[in-house]
């Protein structure tokens, strides 16, 4: 079983002094905080379950005792919680364990993070879309049930540890272990198909958002927290590109050279679609950017084609695409 680090106490500049528990560190966007919290000389300890071994630590959030283990043996200056269940879908058949994890595991965390910087990734889905953008003092009005459980993941962060940081981020995308992975890589398959037509939904307005780009920010928090202490609430952090799913997949199907002629917007939602989402949650980001703790986002064609290159089925597409 992988060991927790150990505390550091010697201050030798060869030795990481700044450490980061990541939760869902096998995720899409916890490998990608891991990553960038590893790369600029910060001591990382990642928490995964079902992916965790053998390059993280296996942990049941679920287990309070066990999370206060690791809490209590790695003694982080900062915790990056991007576990979650994210699944819109998934949340409303399966409630009561989208609950666990995304309320009460986030209300322990928060319990047992007293005196440890906490940054709660939550979602533009607490807004319901009708009115955007959506600035971070906008009252949230989330249509379903996987934003009403972020929303509580918040409001319990927040009460039980008023020091955390709750940052809100769009529809994910970034590199991918299998496309599935993300309601936006999920669609390359489609624009790989190529020989059969297929509809896909061009009415609801999204901003992908790379997760290279929402891991930096985290960092830059982080940073920022450890020498301002006033660094604290909700923020909000999106891509600036506004497409839809059908966008998106003609953009994917431009940036590696291939043809989408066969992808067709559908303009109206069918019934019985899954989950309501919101037409419109645009998220107002200027708060970042005036403390200096934005990023510029990653141009989306770019951060596509370096997230599904290597999903290519015609490997010749390579040498179009980047010689």
């Amino acid at each position: 079983m992988q060991r927790c680090a150990p505390l550091i106490k010697s201050e030798n500049v060869d030795v990481p002094s700044r450490r980061v528990l990541v939760t869902g560190a096998t995720g899409l966007l916890g490998r990608a905080v891991y990553k960038e919290f590893q790369n600029n000389a910060w001591d990382g300890l990642g928490c995964g379950y079902s992916r965790a071994r053998p390059r993280f630590l296996r942990c049941n959030l679920l287990d309070e005792e066990a999370l206060r283990g690791v809490i209590q043996d790695f003694q982080p200056h900062v915790i990056v919680h991007c576990a979650a269940e994210r699944r819109p879908d998934v949340v409303e058949r399966h409630t009561e364990a989208a609950l666990n994890l995304n309320v009460h595991v986030s209300a322990t965390l928060a319990k047992e993070a007293a005196g440890i910087f906490l940054i709660y990734i939550s979602t533009d889905y607490v807004f319901d879309g009708r009115n955007p953008p959506y600035g971070e003092n906008d009252a949230p009005n989330p249509l379903n049930l996987y934003g009403k459980t972020k929303l509580e993941g918040e409001r319990e962060v927040l009460r039980h540890n008023p020091e955390a940081a709750i940052l809100r981020v769009p529809i994910l995308f970034g590199e991918v272990e299998r496309v599935e992975e993300s309601a936006v890589s999920v669609l390359w398959d489609l624009v790989q198909e190529g020989s059969d037509s297929c509809t896909i939904d061009h009415c609801q307005q999204r901003f992908p958002t790379y997760t290279s780009d929402v891991a930096r920010v985290c960092r830059l928090m982080a940073e920022r927290r450890l020498q301002d202490s006033s660094l604290r609430g909700i923020f909000h952090f999106s891509g600036k590109e506004q497409m839809t799913k059908y966008e998106m997949a003609c953009a994917m199907a431009d940036a590696f050279n291939l043809p989408s002629s066969h992808l067709i917007p559908l303009t109206e939602q069918p019934a019985g679609a899954g989950a309501q989402r919101p037409h419109n949650a645009q998220l107002e980001c200027s708060r970042l950017v005036l403390l200096g703790l934005s990023v510029e986002p990653t141009p989306f064609k770019a951060a596509i084609r370096d997230s599904l290159w290597p999903f290519l089925q015609d490997r010749r597409w390579r040498q179009t695409v980047f010689h």
